[in-house]
């Protein structure tokens, strides 16, 4: 029997939370993100701001120069984090295979319930706006891709300049005859600069991927070209896991509110980064043995780089150690960072290797569990490192 995939996406998340609790905002162009004065950037935007050519990522005072009479809110990420918990909550409660992979989208696997897809697409849709009274859509098939593709390709089919609720399911069997025609940027994983390469050899639609030859795919994707030819025929194997239980990777990463080549406020930075990978880790039961960086510069040039560790952690003062070697070798000098990021990845549960002659593991790993302790009944906030009472520079927010 075919797999049944959904992908449920909230359609304008931030800004239908905002409409809640602000009903006069409905049908108007309002958007959630930063100041216009500043660096602030567009997070959200209603569908009737998009009308208007306004997009999330897009600059906040290019969005006013589109849309002269735009509304702009502020974040507001605790409020969305619990409408997003809600939310989680009744997919969870339709099936144990869910993959949140954002704040607002998840994967689910629906192959044992016995309805139809598109039946328990409704089912869902109604329950969400029954329950959070927000506004969802989804796209449906044999597998993630194809299930993600079609709920993109729904929600463009509606401009309305309210949020769509679309429903788009594809029957199996039908998902090259969905995919062939499509623009070949349609396809999941490619780029704006990929499909620009393409088209100016030809190829604007899918389908035409079909009648490439061989040695046409390897010399377009080298490698890959098989994989890419199966993507573009619908074949798509990966297995929804769930998230909740089985993360693959842990991270946090925060933007400056100015950029800034100051060695001592990015290494407090990435300090307070790593403090917090530390903490969500050790909630979860979980340490890793790839420790990454990501750096993204002035210009928007954007490095990740890692490092292997001899074992697993979830100590925060390991984590910071594996950061710091890697950003003295690879922070480009007298070169403004705007955005840092802290990540591990390849979890387990954790496992200490004891020593006979070097107990200074396990003093940390105690020291750290005091202080988390501390912070599960008083609050994050009640412990603070020394570095981050040193300087008066603003800490940067997430």
């Amino acid at each position: 029997m075919p797999r049944k995939i959904l992908h449920l996406d909230l359609d304008a998340f931030f800004c239908s939370v905002e409409e809640l609790l602000d009903p006069s905002l409905v049908g108007k162009a309002f958007a959630v993100g930063g100041s216009p004065q500043g660096r602030g950037v567009i997070a959200s935007c209603s569908y009737a701001a998009r009308l208007k050519g306004v997009r999330s990522a897009m600059p906040a005072g290019k969005a006013i120069q589109l849309c002269p009479e735009l509304i702009l809110i502020h974040h507001r990420h605790g409020l969305y984090g619990d409408y997003s918990d809600r939310v989680m909550s009744i997919l969870r409660d339709t099936t144990p295979l869910v993959e949140q992979i954002s704040v607002d989208e998840a994967f689910l696997d629906v192959s044992d319930l016995p309805q139809p897809l598109r039946l328990i697409a409704f089912g869902l849709q109604k329950r969400v706006a029954d329950e959070t009274q927000l506004p969802c859509s989804l796209g449906g098939g044999t597998n993630k891709l194809i299930a993600k593709m079609a709920n993109d390709y729904g929600k463009k089919q509606v401009r309305t300049g309210r949020a769509p609720r679309a429903i788009s399911i594809i029957e199996p069997g039908e998902e090259q005859a969905f995919l062939a025609p499509l623009d070949i940027q349609a396809l999941w994983g490619f780029g704006p600069k990929t499909a620009d390469k393409l088209r100016e050899r030809g190829i604007f639609r899918i389908g035409q991927l079909y009648e490439l030859s061989e040695t046409e795919l390897h010399s377009f994707f080298g490698n890959h070209a098989s994989e890419i030819l199966d993507r573009a025929k619908g074949i798509d194997s990966r297995l929804v896991y769930d998230s909740e239980h089985d993360p693959k990777s842990v991270s946090n990463e925060t933007t400056y509110y100015s950029d800034t080549d100051d060695l001592e406020q990015i290494s407090n930075t990435l300090r307070w980064l790593s403090d917090k990978v530390g903490y969500r880790l050790r909630k979860h039961n979980l340490a890793g043995s790839c420790v990454q960086i990501k750096i993204r510069y002035s210009d928007f040039t954007t490095i990740t780089r890692q490092k292997m560790l001899q074992q697993p952690t979830n100590l925060d003062d390991e984590i910071f150690s594996a950061v710091t070697e890697l950003l003295k070798s690879h922070l480009t000098a007298d070169r403004e960072v705007r955005l840092l990021g802290v990540g591990v990845t390849k979890l387990e549960q954790p496992a200490i290797q004891l020593s006979l002659w070097d107990n200074t593991v396990q003093k940390k790993t105690q020291l750290t569990e005091a202080i988390d302790t501390l912070k599960d009944k008083y609050g994050k906030g009640i412990i603070v490192r020394g570095s981050a009472m040193k300087t008066d520079k603003k800490e940067p927010k997430p």
